[in-house]
């Protein structure tokens, strides 16, 4: 089952057909102990079309969104060759290898954008891009209730001057976006899913990549634990999981850039560059 918040309302998509929530509160969702309850008995009710269920917003209000680093080989990679000048570059190879994972604040739910809508790259940064990541939607007692699409944008020259800088590479107006919904489930996705991203310009290819969460170094169950360490989320919390596709060093995006961003098994999360 996926769930949805749409403008008009939250919705149950089972097989194609839709059911409307009794909750019109997404918190109130996020927060519901009996949430998969609910939604079993709402596909009892009346289905409408897809059609009639409104635009899909992003499926986050009073959540905080957090991320995890250097999650995959790709992107320990990555990291290591952007920092190398600044000497930050041993610092990705130890968080890789380490016990503990790179956890960091990305956004309030207003800095979030989501399906269709457009997502922003710094002003005064000249090497941008996308990351797509598996995201988890948590509830207030740690438990993973469901998945999503993600984009966390990033600065990587930013990044890159200065490992302590990550703050302002990661975090500023609609430099996330998540969609289009949430795959509500009690068991952990299966390894073999599939995470793609397209990059198109003026309606031209520039950039695809893939990878599979069999790429995923950290447990998803191990991330939230330590996320939730000494620490309480009352509305819940979204977690993306890092990234596992990096575009080459020389491709950054341009205003005007359409992301493309699909998991198997929850759809596509497609964004525009402001």
């Amino acid at each position: 089952m996926n769930l949805y918040r749409t403008d008009t309302g939250i919705y149950i998509e089972q097989e194609a057909r839709y059911f409307r929530l009794p909750a019109v509160d997404w918190d109130e969702v996020v927060c519901n102990e009996g949430l998969f309850e609910e939604a079993k008995g709402a596909t009892r009710g009346t289905a409408v079309g897809a059609g009639e269920i409104g635009s899909i917003l992003a499926p986050v209000v009073s959540q905080e969104v957090w991320a995890a680093g250097v999650t995959y080989y790709r992107s320990r990679n990555a990291r290591m060759e952007e920092s190398k000048v600044s000497g930050g570059g041993d610092f990705y190879e130890r968080v890789y290898e380490a016990a503990r994972p790179e956890l960091f604040f990305k956004a309030t739910g207003r800095r979030v954008v989501g399906p269709g809508t457009g997502v922003s790259i710094r002003t005064d940064a000249k090497w941008s891009v996308p990351e797509p990541e598996l995201t988890l939607v948590v509830n207030p007692t740690g438990t993973i209730i469901g998945y999503t699409v993600g984009n966390d944008m990033s600065s990587r020259d930013i990044e890159g001057e200065n490992p302590l800088y990550l703050p302002q590479a990661k975090v500023y107006d609609r430099s996330c976006a998540l969609g289009p919904c949430v795959r509500l489930a009690t068991e952990p996705l299966s390894r073999k899913e599939a995470i793609s991203m397209k990059i198109l310009r003026g309606g031209a290819e520039v950039f695809t990549g893939k990878t599979s969460l069999t790429e995923l170094k950290r447990d998803p169950k191990e991330l939230v634990e330590y996320l939730f360490r000494d620490n309480s989320f009352p509305q819940g919390v979204c977690l993306m999981t890092g990234t596992g596709i990096v575009p080459n060093d020389e491709f950054t995006l341009n205003a005007g850039d359409r992301i493309q961003i699909s998991i198997e098994g929850i759809g596509t999360l497609e964004n525009f560059v402001l």
